[in-house]
C-alpha cells in the first residue's frame, strides 16, 4: 500500500469523524463524505467499500488510542488510583485536542445499534471500564482508598464524570477549558476516596 493511499484513507476517516461531530452519525453518508473530501463517490469507493467500512475504521481509530494509553499506564510503577487518574486525564486531554473524537463517546448508543461497529465499540467500553474497575479494586485491596464504594460504583463515577464533561463541552462554552474542569472533578473524586494517613 503506497503512502498516498494510506494518507488519503486517514483523511477520509478524519473527515468522517468531523461529520459525526458536526451533524451526527445519521449525516455520515458516502455523498456527504465525498463532498467533504472534495472527491467523487466513485473515488471514495476506491478506498472504502461503503459507509459501514468507514464506520469500522472510525471505531478502530478511536480504540487504538485507548489501547495505547492503557498499555502505557499498565506498565507504570505508580499507585493504582494514580493509574486511574492518569488514564482518564490522558484520554480527556486527547479529546480536548481532538474535540471531534469526543463525538464517538457521545454516540456510543448509535454505534452499539450498528451491526458492523457493535462488537468493536462494546469491546472498547468493556476494556476501558474493566481496566479502571480492576485498578480501583486493587487500590481498595491494597488500602490506597477507602471502600465506601465498590470498584464498579467508583468506575461508574469516574467514567461518568468524564462523559458528562464531554457533553457539557458540546452544549456550552466556559472560560476554563473543558479538560481542566474535568481534571479538577477527577482530582476531587480521588481526594474523597484516597485513604489519609493517620498522623
Amino acid at each position: 500500500m503506497d503512502n498516498q493511499f494510506v494518507n488519503r484513507r486517514d483523511r477520509i476517516i478524519a473527515a468522517a469523524i468531523e461529520i459525526i461531530s458536526e451533524a451526527g452519525l445519521s449525516s455520515l453518508t458516502t455523498r456527504n463524505l465525498a463532498m467533504k473530501e472534495n472527491m467523487t463517490e466513485a473515488l471514495l469507493y476506491r478506498y472504502f467499500g461503503g459507509i459501514d467500512e468507514v464506520l469500522v475504521e472510525v471505531i478502530n481509530t478511536f480504540t487504538k488510542f485507548d489501547d495505547s494509553v492503557i498499555a502505557t499506564i499498565e506498565g507504570k510503577d505508580i499507585p493504582h488510583l494514580d493509574k486511574v487518574l492518569e488514564t482518564l486525564k490522558t484520554i480527556r486531554i486527547y479529546y480536548e485536542g481532538y474535540g471531534e473524537l469526543a463525538a464517538i463517546v457521545l454516540n456510543y448508543e448509535e454505534f452499539l445499534h450498528n451491526v458492523n461497529t457493535r462488537d468493536a465499540v462494546a469491546a472498547c467500553i468493556i476494556k476501558r471500564t474493566g481496566f479502571i474497575r480492576d485498578e480501583l479494586a486493587a487500590a481498595i485491596r491494597e488500602g490506597e482508598i477507602i471502600d465506601v464504594f465498590t470498584p464498579e460504583e467508583l468506575s461508574n463515577l469516574f467514567i461518568g464524570s468524564m462523559g458528562r464533561d464531554l457533553l457539557n463541552r458540546r452544549i456550552r462554552f466556559e472560560g476554563r477549558s473543558s479538560s481542566q474542569v474535568s481534571i479538577n472533578t477527577l482530582d476531587k473524586l480521588a481526594e474523597l476516596i484516597r485513604r489519609k494517613e493517620i498522623q
